[in-house]
């Protein structure tokens, strides 16, 4: 396992996000060395669907890619139907890719990163009624526990975590793709 000691993971949310999402990746990145930080629209915290409290760190507004080596974005449909809307979270995602900076999204999280205009030419996968939105977007979607391309890591639910999980720190741990196209 990668030792992420001095990286720092940006995860971004708002209430309803899918709390296995949130808090496996999270474990998984500090447990690894990294330092995490909950970046969220607005508010002092923010609710997953089965009751998790996450406290907020920063607001999306107030973050800056150029501070964090990575981004993490969890899924939950109401979570990532709410980031989707937000200008400044939609800024804030675009500008790891611009910053070819890893960025890992599972299950209903990928609808931001078709806001922010960041999938066309690329494969992933997501949660499977993404999958013509995904398309649609120019994205290569296919239907696989995780895959990668070009630092952008991605997964389609809770089951696959575990692989999700050690794909984020393999990428982070890797540093900036020079590939990765905004």
């Amino acid at each position: 396992m990668a030792n992420l000691t001095d990286s720092r993971v940006a995860f971004l949310a708002t209430n309803g996000f899918e709390d296995s999402e949130l808090t496996s990746p999270w474990d998984a990145v500090t447990g690894a060395g990294a330092s995490a930080m909950m970046i969220a629209p607005d508010g002092s915290e923010i609710t997953g669907k089965n009751g998790h409290v996450q406290t907020v760190e920063l607001t999306a507004a107030d973050a800056s890619a150029e501070d964090f080596d990575a981004l993490v974005l969890p899924g939950g449909v109401v979570n990532a139907d709410h980031l989707r809307l937000d200008k400044a979270s939609i800024t804030f995602a675009r500008s790891f890719f611009e910053q070819h900076k890893p960025v890992g999204v599972i299950c209903h999280g990928a609808w931001i990163l078709i806001e922010a205009g960041v999938v066309a030419g690329r494969t992933l996968t997501s949660y499977p009624s993404l999958a013509t939105d995904l398309r649609n977007a120019g994205a290569a979607w296919v239907d696989e526990e995780v895959v990668v391309d070009q630092g952008l890591v991605s997964s389609r639910t809770p089951d696959d975590l575990p692989a999700f999980n050690a794909k984020v720190i393999e990428e982070i741990g890797e540093g900036p793709h020079s590939g990765q196209t905004a």
